[in-house]
């Protein structure tokens, strides 16, 4: 219908009383899960929420874009009591599709809940288990007795064979007998805590009024009933390794980094995360606007700052290790204006557009980072900045890149910036006053950097 925004974008809602309602969110969810597919390891999941509405939707785009044999799991979340309001039926429950990348890889269970006494042994906390040894060596019969038997049991269903080996394991340490006051054992064996592993249950119960709560609990407002964090931190415990990274493409108040930097301060982990969301803007006159929140992702990014400083004072053991940092990044057009004309189309008067071909509202860390967006280089490396013989220097990951965006480079900074052993180096045509300048840049680090025609011309490059 041409109805457009300033910004242009549309302004049709994607309402129930559309009559392509589902067809649309269909053709919304299935693009971004075609993305998603591609960016996840060959042992990656993917936790999908949904509600009713679509769950039956998705469940059949999910089987096409990853393949209906790759479907792990459809979990229960029970995220509301009560109801009394309720037409029908109370809906306290949505649903969290479980998809992998490839299902022979996928590998799901979270650290156990320890509620036993631990033994400390050699520095390390253990806990006696004998779940795993029931599996492995017998099978228990209540109509025998109870577990207090099992030792005496075996000997019975699997014979003296299955004794003798149960026998070596103790001699050599990795099984023990727990006798009772009856002078009957149980076998165990030690496991430790670090270990100690459990697996998802089909039905989670993490009440939504929880996820409200830690909104509440770090003074940010916006969101009525926001992913609890207990929530998302049972499914990254279970799906990721201390050093995986994390995306939610659906990132809304950010509960997913707030799940991660919790889960990192208490195993110590490094994972990270990427989360994504558009900028929405908050309703006129919303309590959101009112405290200064323009926007969800203002909001996300408040609550990541609060939620940072919240864990690091509740786990000051490790705070100095937990990295609660992040970056703000948006999408957005090329960083160059566009300078191309057909010759009939040049006019004098827009000659001098050709001397500088940055756009105007650009800053530096744009165009820092959308170079190394287009280098590949991650935007998560450390950097750091400098001020050489007055130039500035934005230095990443200790050489990775080194950029210089001011006029008239000098000779101290380039010898500061070759002694780096710079990758990639980056300049702006403005930081020479004639072309001889630029040409005697790429002598200067062939020289001290001992690199070739073809390596001066891949590794420095001029915007």
């Amino acid at each position: 219908m041409g109805n457009l925004d300033e910004e242009g974008n549309r302004l049709r809602p994607n309402l129930d009383s559309n009559p392509r309602y589902h067809s649309d969110w269909c053709s919304m969810i299935y693009s971004r899960l075609l993305v998603a597919r591609t960016l996840l390891s060959n042992d990656g999941v993917i936790f999908i929420s949904i509600d009713d509405n679509e769950v039956h939707h998705l469940r059949k785009i999910c089987d096409e874009v990853f393949g209906a044999n790759n479907f792990v799991a459809e979990i229960v979340h029970q995220r509301a009591k009560g109801g009394g309001q309720a037409k029908y039926i109370v809906r306290g429950h949505d649903y969290i599709l479980i998809y992998g990348k490839t299902i022979s890889e996928v590998s799901l269970s979270r650290r156990k809940v320890i509620q036993q006494k631990t033994i400390e042994i050699n520095g390390e906390l253990y806990i006696k288990n004998d779940d795993v040894i029931r599996k492995q060596f017998g099978k228990y019969d209540k109509s025998k007795g109870d577990r207090r038997c099992f030792y005496e049991q075996i000997i019975e269903y699997k014979g003296e064979e299955k004794k003798k080996e149960i026998d070596s394991l103790i001699k050599r340490g990795e099984l023990f007998l727990e006798p009772n006051s009856e002078g009957m054992n149980t076998i165990c064996r030690y496991e430790k805590v670090s270990e100690a592993k459990s697996k998802l249950y089909s039905i989670i119960k993490v009440l939504s009024e929880e996820g409200k709560k830690d909104l509440d609990e770090l003074g940010v407002i916006g969101f009525s009933y926001p992913k609890p964090v207990k929530l998302i931190t049972q499914i990254i415990d279970a799906s990721t390794s201390p050093d995986s990274l994390i995306l939610d493409f659906f990132s809304g108040s950010a509960t997913t980094a707030h799940a991660v930097m919790q889960l990192n301060a208490e195993d110590g982990g490094k994972r990270k995360y990427i989360c994504v969301q558009l900028r929405e803007k908050t309703p006129e006159g919303s309590e959101a606007r009112k405290a200064g929140y323009n926007t969800i992702c203002d909001i996300g990014k408040e609550r990541i700052r609060r939620a940072g400083k919240k864990i690091k004072e509740e786990h000051p053991e490790g705070a100095d290790a937990l990295d609660t940092g992040f970056r703000v990044l948006r999408v957005d057009e090329s960083n160059m204006e566009d300078v191309y004309f057909e010759p009939a189309a040049l006019q004098q008067d827009n000659l001098f557009s050709q001397v500088d071909n940055v756009k105007p509202d650009r800053s530096e860390l744009d165009l820092l980072f959308g170079c190394m967006v287009d280098w590949g280089v991650e935007l998560s490396y450390p950097l750091r900045q400098e001020e050489i013989a007055g130039k500035h220097l934005h230095i990443v990951n200790e050489g990775a890149l080194v950029a210089c965006f001011d006029k008239e480079i000098n000779l101290e900074a380039i010898r500061y910036i070759a002694d780096l052993k710079p990758l990639r180096i980056i300049f702006r045509e403005s930081c020479f006053a004639t072309d001889a300048d630029k040409l005697n840049i790429y002598e200067q680090f062939k020289q001290l950097c001992g690199w070739s025609d073809d390596d001066v011309y891949s590794r420095i490059h001029v915007l």
